[in-house]
């Protein structure tokens, strides 16, 4: 939606999990702002902060240097209290209090649908920033924080490979996701996985046994397998107890990545999406629009309304999908 809030004050904060490239998007949108004279003030902690009130201003002095770091300066968090018409009703007044004209969001599929939800209530401009790891925000191909899981996951696996080979042992390696499978997907190719387990297709464990058991009777017994956490119960740890059940004579290990995933320093990709995404997001909502969101589509910048979001997830690549069906198994 196109209006001009002629803004002179914008707010800015990141909601949710952190990932990597958080400071990035930070850096370009004060430099951003501060060439249209527009001040950026933070707001600390997310929505909570938002709801208390936690804002300073963000200049070049608080954003040079900060790129290459992982995290976010404003630091995050999940709002239980934004969730309520009355913690967004307090929100609201604390920027109108504090002379705030917009407010930009940098957060995932719950951020943004809080973003949508409070935007619509007080008819309030709000401009949205995609960041997830799990890579399932609807409306982007990428988000910012993804590629860097990844490759993070990527070293991880390759080192666990060399323990493998050397041991004779299956590791079963368990990565973030929810209910999408994206992570476990790429990373699943990028290794070579033996096998992959994500939500979005129904698992085929006897695939999978008559696998361990073709690599039983060749004599090679070290496997990687990467599942997503909520692929069947008990994620990595209800896969190992099956496997054992059915092949005791295998050594089996499994290893949970958790919140290693969310940390770093973030990549090339990263750094240079996080930038891309809010340094136009950041130019747009200056000039007016307001209710969207900024996504990356076929390489350009490109607005969703917030509205088109809700309750809709980012579909798994089809040809990502038809790969790892051809070098592994996709349980």
């Amino acid at each position: 939606m196109q209006q001009d809030i002629n803004a002179r004050k914008i707010g800015v904060l990141t909601s949710g999990g952190d990932v990597p490239g958080l400071n990035a998007a930070l850096h370009a949108i004060v430099l951003t702002a501060m060439k249209r004279g527009v001040e950026i003030i933070g707001v600390d902690e997310g929505y909570e902060g938002l709801i208390d009130g936690k804002f300073n201003v963000l200049d070049f002095t608080r954003v040079q240097h900060i790129v290459d770091r992982g995290g976010t300066i404003l630091r995050t968090s999940r709002s239980k209290r934004f969730m309520q018409t009355e913690g967004r009703k307090r929100a609201f007044e604390q920027l109108k209090k504090a002379e705030i004209e917009g407010l930009i969001i940098i957060g995932g599929n719950g951020s943004l649908q809080g973003a949508e939800i409070f935007a619509r209530e007080f008819d309030y401009p709000v401009m949205a920033i995609p960041k997830t790891i799990d890579n399932d925000v609807f409306g982007t191909g990428f988000a910012i924080g993804f590629d860097t899981a990844t490759n993070t996951i990527v070293e991880a696996v390759d080192r666990l490979r060399d323990t493998a080979d050397s041991t004779s042992r299956l590791f079963i390696v368990e990565v973030m996701g929810r209910t999408s499978g994206y992570l476990a997907l790429t990373c699943g190719i990028a290794v070579a996985a033996d096998a992959i387990v994500i939500p979005e297709i129904k698992p085929d464990i006897e695939r999978l046994l008559d696998l361990a058991e073709h690599k039983l009777n060749i004599g090679t017994r070290s496997m990687i397998i990467l599942i997503t956490e909520n692929s069947i119960p008990e994620g990595g740890m209800g896969l190992k107890k099956i496997v054992d059940a059915k092949f005791p004579e295998f050594d089996s290990r499994v290893t949970i990545l958790g919140h290693i995933q969310r940390g770093g320093s973030p990549s090339a990709f990263d750094r240079t999406l996080a930038s891309l995404l809010a340094n136009r997001a950041t130019e747009e909502f200056i000039m007016g629009l307001r209710g969207v969101m900024a996504g990356y589509i076929n390489g350009s910048v490109q607005f969703m309304p917030l509205s088109e979001l809700a309750g809709k997830i980012n579909p798994l690549n089809d040809n990502l999908v038809q790969l790892a069906g051809e070098l592994s198994i996709l349980v």
